[in-house]
Order: structure tokens, then sequence, then C-alpha cells
């Protein structure tokens, strides 16, 4: 007997065919573009058009101007084989129906399943692109979430509702962390994208990086590297969509987004076919407001909805934290992270430099005693790192410095603790911290013997 979600399920699938299609003609084809009579009238940007080809399958196309009489499509493949008045089908698919049987799924950003099972459509549509929760009515960001590792547990601290950038060049363990906060967040839902991601790299993903426990809760939205750019930035609206769903149930959601910086590329190639003129470094003017409309969507319900809890992932090629779409996301989001390939070189994982990361959920997400932990904390690392070639060189001798002997004596246990797992919760992550620091202090003795000045931290 088939259960109501069942039942549901099919009504919305019987609801969704349409008997009569509006059909226009190709009439040109002209550096990959598509331009079809007939449908001016009613084709709206954002459209889906199938071109049926003679002998291939049918080509499926997006609107991406409307120029008089005729419309113009950017076709999701090479348009080999599209002939003169060949028919191209209209169909208003700016929408997607998640529902909750797609936990445990693994999806294409048209709804379609990539695990070889059926899958049936929600029984309410959503637009893909649609304007966020109205700011005057939003909370405030939520509660701590405890993350699984020491470090985004106290020094990046993650809220509800919270949007942070994950920025990192390839080859440091962006993928790994990912799967790591996937698995170990505390969320009701968890929603990834996978835009543009290796083939070989979305079996990897889910067998060996989430595992089938963490699979059973989440939701993936992937389009492949292969894949035409009008799939790759549908993905990142998608997986927001999907995410919206459970968020207006009332529940927790976290949102993986990996990564924005080819939602940009994919949405450069769009908009470069529509006449846009790439100015931003390459990258067309609308590339911002993409962005920062697709980010302001994740964050903090109202009423009864609860949060989206968002990271977003950006690729910076040689560690340029100025580049375009870097920028564009710490202006607009909670806080960043950073990985960095020399730290990952001396085989810590996750390899976050905290010092240049920052969550904006501080101080409010800690209380007094722990805010003070993390700005000694924060001190210690800082003096650390400003006098490391030194220290590294052998020119200091302790006891020129008590705060310096501190930082030395810190460093070795602080950098495993940035490290460390912490199956436990937030608070047990800061009594470690309390007891590395207790630690160090003791270790280093004071001495008025100075022989080297070291650079003073403030």
């Amino acid at each position: 007997m088939e259960s109501p979600t069942q039942i549901s399920g099919l009504r919305a699938e019987i609801e969704s065919l349409h008997p009569v299609r509006p059909v226009g003609r190709v009439i040109r084809v002209k550096a990959g573009i598509i331009e079809i009579a007939g449908l001016a009238s009613i084709a709206r940007i954002g459209d889906w058009i199938t071109v049926h080809r003679e002998g291939q399958p049918p080509l499926g196309s997006e609107v991406v101007q409307l120029r008089g009489d005729t419309i113009i499509a950017l076709p999701e493949a090479v348009p080999d084989g599209v002939a003169l008045q060949n028919r191209a089908v209209l169909s208003h698919e700016g929408v997607i129906a998640p529902a909750d049987t797609w936990m445990g799924r693994i999806v294409d950003p048209s709804g379609h399943p990539l695990d070889g099972l059926p899958l049936l459509r929600g029984p309410r549509v959503r637009p893909l692109r649609c304007a966020p929760p109205d700011a005057a009515k939003r909370r405030a960001l939520g509660a701590r979430l405890s993350t699984g590792m020491a470090v985004t547990n106290t020094l990046l601290p993650l809220v509800k509702g919270q949007r942070m950038g994950l920025f990192a060049g390839s080859g440091v363990g962006k993928s790994s962390l990912l799967g790591r906060l996937a698995s170990r967040v505390d969320a009701d839902v968890v929603v990834i994208a996978l835009i543009g991601e290796r083939g070989r790299e979305l079996r990897h993903f889910v067998e060996e990086v989430i595992g089938e426990e963490g699979l059973k809760r989440t939701v993936i939205i992937a389009a492949t590297s292969d894949q035409s750019a009008l799939k790759r930035r549908r993905c990142a609206w998608t997986a927001m969509a999907v995410a919206e769903h459970f968020r207006d149930q009332g529940k927790n959601v976290l949102l993986l987004a990996d990564s924005i910086t080819r939602f940009a590329e994919a949405h450069r190639e769009v908009a470069v076919a529509a006449g846009e003129a790439p100015v931003l470094r390459g990258y067309p003017p609308s590339t911002s407001h993409m962005i920062m409309s697709l980010c302001e969507r994740a964050g903090p319900g109202f009423g009864n909805q609860g949060d989206i809890t968002a990271l977003f992932s950006v690729l910076v090629a040689g560690s340029d934290m100025d580049e375009p779409i870097a920028d564009i996301l710490r202006g607009v989001l909670d806080g960043h992270i950073v990985l960095d390939r020399a730290i990952a070189e001396g085989g810590r994982y996750p390899a976050i430099d905290v010092l240049q990361s920052v969550s904006r959920s501080l101080p409010n997400a800690a209380t007094v005693s722990e805010n003070v932990l993390l700005h000694q904390t924060r001190r210690l690392l800082g003096l650390y790192d400003r006098n490391s070639v030194m220290i590294r060189a052998g020119l200091y001798t302790q006891g020129a410095d008590p705060e310096l002997d501190q930082a030395i004596a810190l460093w070795s246990d602080l950098d495993d603790f940035l490290g460390q797992e912490a199956p436990q919760d937030c608070t047990h992550s800061f009594q470690q911290l309390n007891l590395i620091l207790r630690r160090a202090k003791a270790a280093a003795k004071p001495s008025h013997r100075p022989q080297a000045t070291a650079v003073e931290g403030g």
C-alpha cells in the first residue's frame, strides 16, 4: 500500500503534466546561441526551451534574451544537429518541487535522481530564484552549534543562521573539512551543493567523506564539471530552494555550497552569452548581485521557520584574498575561514589559519569568561607568528619577554588543539583550551636577562 507521501508525490507528478505546450521555430544559430521565433509574447527570462533535433536527443536551452519578435536561448550543450525550423517547445521551468523523501538522495539541478532510484516531486513548487525573508522580520543569529572540531567550537564558532565563507586553494583539505562539518554539525537536515565538481569526486564525497550514516539526513545536489554552465549555475539555486523547503517546516538546515567560485564562473558564461561585458576582472557587472542575492536567502528565518546555516566555499588561486569573488563574499557573510597551504604541508588538518579567519558571531556566541580565553589565545598566537622567524632561527633567548615565553610554551599544544576532533559539546572544548593556557603560563619562567628584543604584541 502506498504511503500518504507517495500518494501526494504521484499527485504532484500528474498535476505537472501539460497536454499542450507552446511551440516556436529555430530561425538562427550563431556563436553558440539559438534564436527562436513564435514565442516572444509568452516567454520569460529563465524559461526553458527544448529544441527537437532530427535523429538526435532533444536539446535543452535557457532563455537569456528577449529581442523584439524573437528570443535568444543558450543551449546546455554544443548545438550540433540543430537546423532551421526545428521545433522549440517552451516550458516555464524556473522552479523546483522538493520533498521530504529527498533526504538521503543525490539529485541533479533539475530535480532528477542521480542514484538510479525513482524520485517523486513534492506537492509545492518553488521558484529557483526568489527574494530572501523580510529583513525586518528575521530573527537574530541563534545559539552556538557543536561542530565536532575544537577550532570551530571555540575560536571560530558557528551559530544557527550564520553564513560563513571557506576560502582555500586547491588541495588543502577544503572538501574534507566540508565533509566533516556535514556529518558532525548539529543540524536537522544537511543540503550540499556540489557545483562543477569532478565526476569521480561525487562518489568519493558520498561514500568516503559523508558515509552512509551522514547521508541519511543529507540531500546532495550535484552538477559535475563536464555539464553546461546553465546546470552548474542552477545547482546553487536548486540547493538553496531545497534548504528553504526544510527551513519552512521549522527545521534547522546546514547548507554547504562547493564552490561559489564555480557558480560565478558559470554565471559569467551565461551572462556573456546574453550580451553582458566582462568588466570585473573578467566577470560581468551582474556577478555581485547574483552572489549576494543567493547568500541573503540563507540565514535566520522568521516566525515558525527554522534557520539556514550556510558555508560557502571559495577557490582562491595563489591565496589571493582580494580576487573578486572572495572580496564580494567577505562583504556579505558573517565571517570567513581561511585554509593555508603552509599549514597543510606541515601536516595539521584542518589547515585553518586562525589569525586570518574571523567569526562575526563573536563576542555574542561566547560567555564573558570564554571571550577572555579567546582574546588571550589570539594574542599569543599573533605574538608567536610575528616572532616566528626569530624563534626558529634561534635568535630568541627564553626570558627576554615573559609573554612570548608563554606563547612559545603554548604553541605545540595549541597547534594540536586546532586540529583536534571534539565529539563533546563546545563547553568541553573551552575547558580543554583553558587547560592549555594554564599549562603554558606555568611553563613560561620569567627571567631578567633579556638578550634579544621581541616584536611587541598587541
